[in-house]
């Protein structure tokens, strides 16, 4: 059999059930539009690690396919095609797009597209769902639309957009696991760890507190152990009350992703790998400098957490609490 047949060679088409069109006829452009976006989204599906992500795509695609079957179908042959998209189908797209906005934070900022591989096609084929939401708008004058069929298409580019930002979320999830293990991995044959002790604490603390008070600054300084528990906090007098829950973030962010909060700083930016990851561990998580890890040969025994001031002159107090902690190491 020839996939080609002439029969388009003057710029006409053949809609099901008989009835020849331009080619560039408004019901043309609209299901090509939609058939442009579903051969996106088999991209994206082949893309996809998560079988989740993977079964909810190919569900798209296939009301896609109804869809175009309708739109390229003429009145009298439309009653007769053996599947419709219906009122059910976009209550199934919003159940989905229920799911997915329980299971992370969506951020209100601008999103800038391109924060993994995934999402930006996942991007792309919202936007040109939205193309062929207007293209069957402009349809709708001519020739009246079911109204399921504007509903879904609304829905679904909808989907799309938070099913882009869960694919981000995920992969800032799974980039953190994956430091972390390999984090673990090259220390594991490590000797006995030193404990992080109250007198050591004490000496931290006070050659923080020294520190602020030679810049002037009223502050809040927080130590945690390697768990992210606080052992102790100090709070100067005139500190702000904001700055108890910051501190003790700072010294928790430090320790749980084993790296200062003003170099995380640098890589939850948007369009960065960790943008977004603020949004995790219940908000504890800070992408803003004052929090240093306290580490022992490569091993992360605790953290110090410093708010109070602009974010450098946390980070010199955080800094000056690291330095005496290092000498204590050094001279035991």
């Amino acid at each position: 059999m020839k996939i080609y047949t002439k029969r388009g060679d003057r710029g006409e088409t053949t809609l099901f059930g008989g009835e020849k069109v331009r080619k560039d006829d408004f019901r043309v452009e609209t299901y090509g539009t939609l058939d442009e976006a579903a051969s996106i989204l088999g991209l994206a599906r082949a893309m996809a690690d998560s079988s989740m992500i993977k079964n909810i795509i190919k569900k798209l695609q296939k009301d896609i396919y109804k869809l175009n079957a309708e739109l390229a179908s003429t009145p009298n042959k439309k009653e007769r095609l053996p599947e419709r998209i219906t009122k059910k189908n976009v209550i199934a797209v919003e159940k989905i797009i229920d799911c997915l906005d329980q299971r992370f934070y969506m951020k209100k900022d601008f999103v800038l597209s391109g924060s993994t591989s995934l999402s930006a096609v996942l991007d792309m084929a919202r936007t040109v769902v939205r193309r062929a939401e207007r293209r069957a708008v402009t349809l709708n004058q001519k020739e009246r639309l079911r109204g399921e069929i504007l509903e879904y298409l609304n829905r679904l580019s909808d989907l799309l957009y938070i099913l882009a930002r869960f694919v981000d979320q995920e992969e800032v999830v799974r980039t953190v696991k994956e430091k972390v293990l390999n984090e673990i991995s090259l220390h594991k044959t490590t000797p006995q760890r030193l404990e992080l002790g109250l007198s050591e604490v004490k000496k931290i603390l006070q050659t923080a507190e020294n520190k602020a008070k030679a810049i002037g600054v009223s502050m809040v300084i927080s130590v945690v152990d390697k768990g992210g528990n606080l052992i102790a906090l100090y709070r100067m007098d005139g500190s702000l009350l904001a700055s108890i829950d910051i501190s003790i973030n700072k010294a928790f962010t430090a320790v749980s992703l084993k790296m200062p909060t003003h170099v995380l700083a640098k890589h939850a930016q948007p369009g960065e790998a960790l943008y977004g990851i603020d949004s995790t561990n219940n908000g504890r998580i800070v992408v803003f400098g004052g929090g240093i890890p306290l580490e022992v040969k490569g091993d992360v025994v605790g953290g110090i957490g410093v708010s109070g001031g602009s974010v450098e002159q946390d980070i010199a107090v955080a800094e000056a609490g690291v330095k005496i902690f290092q000498e204590i190491i050094k001279g035991s």
